[in-house]
């Protein structure tokens, strides 16, 4: 793999063609992106930008209109088997036969793949995803959580060097969602690398190390989380007053006071501009005792928006 890249994209192009009189569609444009080996890369975007679309085609679902795809260093044109093999998908669709058995779904997997019996590792599947007891159940007869899991389990028959995630947790209880990002987080350490697509932005906050954010086909930003949410630059000191504030009183330059309902004082300014000093010397000289004091950033939510609206 050059310099350790798992996924290598370079002009990615998809266009969907017309019929009648509806135009062409195009749903990637010249596409560039890389993410590294080991990473938890999460990718982002309004519905529609064509988050899917790249899924489907890393997971050869789709075919391309124009560009070049290595995954795991494989050329998806020169060697599209061996890139198959090295990628598994969650879909975000529960798609699966009912009248098959996880363990029955899991070993036709794995027979679709290649893998010899002597090399499946079926009950570790099972046991990693929780769903030992339901092997020898009808596929039709579990919970929505529980197919849930199987799409994961399904992904793994494999062994693959990267897993890809879309929109796991969605609509999924929070007993799930924890079971989930356990699971992704070892099967990280262990080397594997993940790619996540979600709407739930304090995830993809939480989980990735980097993040890129696509909007109408197009790579709007990539970079580190921390980068990303370092963008913003925007503060809030919320401070909860010993006894009611003065109805009025001195701020800086460029900090704006929010009264909230439970009696606490939020300062909202640019820390570029004004120092978190200057705004609590303002709240001394006003007379304002301070009982507590806690600092508000902007999350992955704020950035994302600021971002997309922008490009939009």
């Amino acid at each position: 793999m050059a310099q350790n890249q798992a996924i290598e994209i370079e002009g990615l192009t998809k266009t969907y063609g017309g019929s009648g009189k509806q135009p062409p569609k195009q749903a990637l444009k010249d596409l560039n992106l890389t993410i590294p080996a080991g990473s938890i890369f999460g990718l982002l975007g309004p519905n529609g930008a064509g988050k899917s679309t790249t899924i489907n085609i890393l997971a050869g679902l789709v075919n391309k209109t124009a560009g070049r795809v290595k995954i795991w260093g494989f050329d998806q044109d020169v060697n599209p088997r061996q890139a198959r093999a090295a990628i598994g998908v969650m879909p975000q669709e529960i798609n699966m036969d009912p009248f098959f058995t996880p363990r029955a779904a899991l070993e036709t997997q794995a027979g679709l793949y290649g893998v010899p019996k002597a090399e499946r590792w079926t009950d570790e599947i099972l046991a990693l995803v929780g769903l030992t007891d339901q092997a020898e159940a009808y596929a039709r007869n579990l919970s929505g959580g529980m197919k849930r899991r199987l799409l994961l389990a399904k992904a793994l028959v494999h062994r693959p060097q990267i897993l890809v995630l879309d929109e796991p947790t969605a609509g999924v209880d929070i007993e799930l969602r924890a079971m989930l990002w356990a699971n992704v987080r070892r099967l990280n350490q262990e080397g594997m690398t993940i790619i996540l697509t979600t709407h739930y932005l304090e995830e993809a906050e939480a989980m990735c190390d980097e993040i890129a954010i696509i909007d109408k086909g197009a790579l709007v930003v990539r970079d580190t989380t921390q980068n990303l949410l370092g963008r913003m630059d925007g503060k809030t000191l919320v401070v909860e007053p010993e006894s009611p504030a003065p109805a009025d009183f001195a701020l800086p330059e460029g900090v704006t006071l929010e009264r909230r309902a439970d009696g606490r004082l939020a300062f909202t300014y640019h820390r570029k501009a004004v120092g978190a000093e200057s705004v609590l010397d303002a709240i001394r000289a006003a007379g304002i005792s301070i009982r507590d004091v806690a600092s508000e950033q902007p999350g992955l939510e704020e950035v994302f928006v600021s971002l997309t609206s922008h490009h939009r």
